[in-house]
This record gives structure tokens, sequence and C-alpha cells, in this order.
């Protein structure tokens, strides 16, 4: 049997980052049920950086974490991770209303036509939002690997959780290759796995519930594509971007429920996908390159929860972090560490309460 301090169940950004910031405090292992660590939602995620994204409260958290992600610090990176393109929220109705600590700015017809050429008549307005940049995913989350192995942590894939018990201030856990591991605190960073971890454990569930969300390449008949803003829908209904110099990824914006699985796309939710960007532009759609989709996991209030558990002692809950667990990874890592390790929070985070995204919430 391997003992650790901490064990954290999940090895996509919300496991990585956490991991990244407390292993060099204590013995940590992130054990990882796939083959690979971000093989489910963080590998599949056309994340963006977008401030408005999420409400006020996770808005927070993305604008603390701006800093990290645009010049991370020397031991992540020597290069940053974001790349701006700007966000237009579309409109054939009254504006959309952002957090008020995101800079924007209404556009009409004539702007709108010089970001999207080809915008179909009936949208007329728009809310721009200069700051929304592309994430490169796989370089952050490979960063906050590099450095938590750097610091001494421990990776182990193909480690699925079959049962963890706690008795004597400490986790028995058994993995389902019948491998047993023990460790003081145990975080469940296991995305839309969060609830079946913890009733694995013995902690009540919480009602984070894994939702589909689909993407789409596609081929477009005309070049000049691949700097264009992102285009979204106020009402959320729709997004693209430009991908390449006449390829687009293109999302219905859906949330359709789903069990914790493999995700897959559906024939019927491109269909919608594409139906829906041809009412918004008049280039042709030559063809659709490939598709896929992830899951995006929510708690009841769509915001995320970070904190131990109200009834399991050692318990210690990393999850529910929707489409934003990316672009405010830094910055949730940062506060969940603090609270894990019993320490003051980071200055990135020290104005942001952290009570907002307790699980104690839950039992009020």
């Amino acid at each position: 049997m391997s003992d650790f301090d901490v064990i954290i169940v999940g090895g996509g950004i919300a496991g990585a980052s956490l991991g990244a910031e407390i292993a060099g405090k204590r013995r940590t292992l992130i054990i990882e049920a796939e083959d690979h660590c971000g093989y489910h939602a963080t590998g599949r995620s056309a994340a963006f950086y977008l401030e408005s994204y999420g409400g006020p409260e996770v808005a927070k958290l993305t604008i603390a974490s701006g800093d990290f992600l645009t010049k991370p610090p020397s031991e992540f990176s020597e290069h940053g991770f974001l790349r701006r393109r700007g966000d237009v929220h579309l409109t054939r109705e009254e504006l959309p209303e952002l957090p008020s600590t995101v800079e924007s700015w209404p556009i009409e017809r004539a702007e709108l036509e010089r970001l999207i050429p080809g915008v179909r008549p009936e949208w007329r307005r728009a809310l721009f939002e200069p700051g929304c940049a592309d994430i490169d995913v796989a370089a952050l989350h490979a960063a906050y690997l590099r450095h938590f192995r750097r610091l001494g942590g421990t990776v182990r894939t193909s480690a699925r959780l079959a049962a963890g018990l706690r008795r004597e201030n400490r986790w028995d856990i058994q993995l389902e290759d019948r491998s047993t591991l023990a460790g003081n605190i145990l975080v469940d960073a296991a995305g839309a796995w969060a609830d079946v971890v913890a009733m694995l454990c013995g902690a009540t569930k919480l009602g984070i519930e894994p939702k589909r969300r689909t993407m789409a390449q596609l081929r477009i008949g005309r070049s000049g594509l691949r700097d264009l803003p992102l285009v979204d829908d106020a009402k959320g209904t729709f997004y693209f971007k430009g991908e390449g110099d006449q390829t687009i990824w293109l999302s219905p914006h859906d949330e359709i429920e789903s069990d914790p699985c493999d995700a897959a796309p559906e024939e019927i939710d491109v269909a919608i996908a594409i139906n829906r960007f041809q009412s918004v532009v008049d280039w042709p759609v030559e063809r659709v390159e490939r598709s896929w989709a992830g899951l995006r996991s929510f708690a009841p209030d769509r915001l995320p929860v970070y904190g131990f558990d109200a009834e399991i002692p050692g318990f210690f809950w990393c999850a529910g972090q929707g489409g934003f667990g990316i672009q405010t990874a830094p910055a949730a890592a940062k506060m969940a560490a603090a609270q894990l390790l019993g320490e003051a929070p980071d200055a990135m985070v020290a104005h942001i309460d952290s009570t907002v995204f307790s699980p104690l919430r839950f039992t009020h």
C-alpha cells in the first residue's frame, strides 16, 4: 500500500492545476481512470478566455486568472497561453447585460459587417467584448502536469477508483485493479464522475450533472476566416470562431443531459448547429470535416464547488466547473489550495470570497 498526504481523483485541468499548487508542500498523487490525463472534458474543450461567461461570481475567478494566462511564471512556461480574438455577442433585439467588471461596448450594423462579412441583415447590433481570447488548453494542462511532477507529485493513469473508506483519520482507497492506496485527504476532481466518486467514498452527492456539448469543424467556401472574432448569440443558441483560413469551429451551445460517459456527437446536434450557423451568415458550408462532444458538469446553482465536504472528514470537492474550468483554473487552484492546506489565500485570490463556492452552501 502506498501512502500520500493528498490523493486527487481526476487528472484533467482541475486536478492538475490543484496538484501543481500543493505538490511542493504535501506528498500528492493524481489518479486518472483513463490511460492519459485530460481525456474527457479538458482534452475536448474549444476553450476561450471569456470574462463574461458564467456570471459575476465566476467572472471574478476568470479575471483573477488573466495575468497568469497572459504571462505565466517562468517555471510554468516561457510563453503565454492566450491568443486574443474578441467576442461579438450578436442580437436581433436588446443588447445583453454583462458583469460590470467586463469591458465591452455596443457596435451597430456597419461595424458588424466589417467584423463578420456576410452577416445576415436581421442581425442589427452586437456587444463587443475585446478581452476574449483562445486558450491553448493542451499547453496549459501540460504545464500544470509538468510542474506537478517537478515538485515531486506522482501521476498514476489507468487507475479507476473502486471504493474509498475513511477510518482512523485517513483514506483507504481501492482501485479497480485491486491495488490499494492510503491518504489523509481525498480530492474529488473527477469532472462528470464527481458524484459517482463521492458515493463510492460514502459522501452525499451534490447533484452535479454532466451535460453534453457538441462541436463541429466545418469547411467553408470562403477564405480569411482564421482571425475572425468569436461570434455568439446573446440568447445562447450558437457560437463559432475561425479556426483555419477556410475552416470554423461551431457549436449549437447545447447542454444535453447525459450520464458520465465517453461522449460522442449525434448527427442531429451537428445538423442543428449548421442550421443555426446558416441563419447568421451567407457563407457556403462545403463539408463537416470532423465533430466531437464533451461533458460539462454543473452543480445545481451552476457555480463550481471548492472545499471540504460538510459530513465526511478529509473529503475535498473540486468539481462542477461547467464550461469555465479552464479559464478559471489558475485562480481556482490557488483558492482551493489555500482551503485544502489551511493557509492564507494567495494575493491572486485574496479578494474573492471562497465561501460562495463552498459545498456547505448545499446544506442550508
